[in-house]
């Protein structure tokens, strides 16, 4: 009997070891399992969230996200990118062309803004934007451009009934304009402003060499023709209050202009 309780207390002893090594190696790996489980919830809980469309701190929304310039697909970004820094903010005020005229748009069409945007004008600072000819923009983003321009300031019911000349500089044959008969037509037009010869007066040159250096044919023509509201140039129609340029003498004047540039070649 005495060796049968001997016998009983040497494996209960036993047994308590085994326990306490086995009570040992959970509490060693306690924290591992505490990590484990706030690791699982969290990923749980950011997936919830997720789930939910809540947006996170630091994450970007849509608008942010960066894109690829070809793939962007917003007016105002593409206009700000490409155009604003130019044509001005908002389409006005800057070095070239306004673009927020509505005199502006109703005399350029489609297919010339299109033209231009696309391929540049040789000789002067406007690039060309298009794939094809070594810029940025897709044939998309280009026809984006033009839709939202027009879109955003053009006004064509100010103008219904009224002709306006043709926008083109080569619309008719090179002899067109008559650069003597232009002379004339400055002195009536024109050089109130901009002096007898052009020199300046209360407005700029416009037969200074640097000028008409950076600016084409075609500039000339709508400068004349569109004027420059933002900045108080008048049109063909306001240079003499009553007294509209007749299409003659649009050309006459282009022609007189240009006769005073240096440098030779299409423009």
């Amino acid at each position: 009997m005495k060796t049968v309780g001997l016998a009983f207390l040497t494996q209960r002893r036993k047994g308590a070891k085994h326990y306490r090594v086995s009570m040992g190696f959970l509490c060693a790996f306690a924290p591992l399992r505490e990590k484990y489980f706030f690791v699982t919830g969290l990923i749980f809980v950011l997936l919830s969230l997720t789930a939910c469309n809540v947006r996170l701190p630091g994450q970007p929304t849509e608008a942010e996200r960066w894109r690829a310039p070809a793939d962007v697909s917003d007016f105002n970004q593409l206009y700000q990118e490409n155009c604003a820094g130019c044509h001005g903010a908002d389409g006005r005020r800057g070095a070239a062309q306004a673009l927020n005229d509505s005199l502006y748009l109703s005399f350029v069409s489609d297919a010339a803004l299109q033209q231009v945007i696309a391929e540049g004008r040789g000789g002067t600072n406007m690039p060309a934007f298009s794939q094809q000819a070594g810029g940025s923009l897709t044939d998309k983003q280009i026809e984006l451009l033009i839709t939202g321009i027009r879109s955003k300031w053009a006004r064509p019911d100010e103008f219904k009934g009224q002709e306006i000349p043709s926008y083109s500089v080569n619309h008719q044959s090179p002899n067109s304009g008559e650069p003597i008969k232009g002379a004339a037509a400055y002195q009536t037009y024109c050089a109130s402003c901009h002096g007898e010869q052009g020199t300046g007066g209360s407005a700029g040159s416009i037969v200074d060499p640097n000028f008409l250096t950076m600016v084409s044919d075609q500039g000339i023509r709508t400068t004349v023709v569109v004027g420059r509201a933002d900045l108080g140039k008048p049109d063909w129609r306001s240079n003499l209050p009553g007294r509209p340029m007749s299409a003659q003498e649009i050309d006459d004047v282009v022609a007189w202009l240009i006769s005073h540039r240096q440098l030779n070649g299409d423009r």
